[in-house]
């Protein structure tokens, strides 16, 4: 333990971590520790030891998300988690607030379980409003009663984030009944979540992003709310049954047999969260994230996410010195690092620069170095 620690200590300064290697928004590059600890010994997954190590992550893991109540493990991508939060909490109708290709793939999601959807379509780059939110539940409401509503925080595909504090607050003043249902894949680690101080039902996240784990885990805040809603719900399935897992959950268990080396990876990781500090980590990447805004807007470029609403874990950066993304990742790759397209409609139109998980300042400034010489030899 004392080495996990140390190396948790060291991890915070830029001497003594490897160079990042992604700046992609996920999957983001994991420590040595983190990637070493899924090489242990394999052991039952009924066994006192899975559980004990189930119970100290899941006591970690509800005080990053600023909840007393529950955070489930899956293993599957946070787009299960999309199909679990609509087969648990929708039993009739859902409003999905599609502002990009992620949240567009929650309504798709909605749509394929059958549930009744309203979509209510809000333009790319910019943030959903709890105004929006208030007038379209509103309307909505008129044809009956509205189960839940689906959002996405921080928008991967555009680099927005969405004032989810806000919008809950919205939901509650309009229906209070209804559910608030957030995807948090690529903001969860990297900013502060409060679940329950912000009246949140579900809050969904993937292992791969900020949280800088490998690929594979899934996380879900889940209120009692939601629990009293499922008991209700027909067709829950049971891979992603809440109440199956609930079960499971007391006993400090899975129920069906649990990702056990990327459990013990979550255990490392999670001390090293800690010990560089929650508050740190935010304040880190807050900090990385103006760092790359005022470099992007020095080089030439524009920002394509909405003001004051952008995201502090990726910054979406406007092509507008129409450079070749593929050569500038290319030129990138000789050193040892790679950025992303713009997603979908928006690719050679925008990059992404992610600054989320490992990242720490001099990852930056070799970034930034390397991307401005290419830049010089372009012009």
């Amino acid at each position: 333990m004392q080495e996990q620690v140390l190396e948790a200590t060291q991890a915070t300064g830029a001497s003594s971590k490897p160079a990042q290697r992604l700046f992609i928004p996920g999957p983001t590059d994991v420590a040595p520790a983190v990637l070493e600890a899924q090489t242990a010994a394999m052991i039952g997954h009924r066994s006192d030891e899975f559980e004990a190590l189930f119970a100290k992550c899941q006591e970690q893991l509800r005080r990053l998300a600023y909840t007393g109540s529950r955070v489930y493990v899956v293993a599957s991508s946070g787009s299960g988690l999309h199909e679990a939060a609509i087969r648990n909490a929708v039993g009739g109708r859902v409003v999905c607030f599609v502002n990009g290709a992620f949240s567009q793939r929650w309504h798709d999601t909605a749509v394929g379980c059958a549930k009744d959807v309203v979509r209510v379509d809000v333009e790319w780059n910019s943030a959903v409003k709890p105004e929006q939110v208030e007038a379209a539940l509103a309307e909505a409401l008129r044809d009956g009663p509205v189960d839940a509503i689906t959002v996405v925080h921080n928008e991967t595909s555009t680099g927005v984030m969405s004032p989810v504090k806000e919008i809950a607050a919205a939901v509650r003043a309009v229906s209070p009944e209804t559910l608030v249902m957030v995807d948090a894949v690529s903001s969860f680690g990297g900013v502060k979540i409060e679940v329950d101080e912000w009246g949140l039902d579900v809050m969904l996240t993937s292992s791969q992003k900020a949280l800088a784990l490998p690929p594979g885990l899934s996380f879900c805040a889940v209120s009692d709310r939601v629990l009293e809603k499922a008991s209700k719900v027909t067709g829950r399935g049971w891979y992603f049954d809440f109440l199956n897992l609930e079960k499971a959950l007391k006993k400090n268990t899975t129920p069906s047999t649990p990702a056990i080396s990327l459990m013990r990876a979550l255990s490392v990781q999670l001390d090293r969260i800690f010990v560089e500090g929650v508050d740190e980590r935010f304040a880190r990447h807050q900090r990385l994230a103006e760092r790359t805004r005022q470099w992007a807007i020095e080089q030439g470029f524009a920002l394509m996410a909405e003001e004051g609403h952008r995201s502090v874990t990726l910054t979406t950066v406007t092509n507008t010195r129409n450079i070749s993304i593929k050569q500038l990742n290319a030129y990138l790759a000789q050193q040892n690092m790679e950025i992303s397209n713009g997603y979908g409609v928006f690719k050679d139109k925008a990059f992404r620069i992610a600054h989320m998980g490992e990242v720490v300042d001099a990852d930056m400034t070799r970034l930034f170095s390397a991307m401005e010489a290419f830049l010089a030899s372009q012009s």
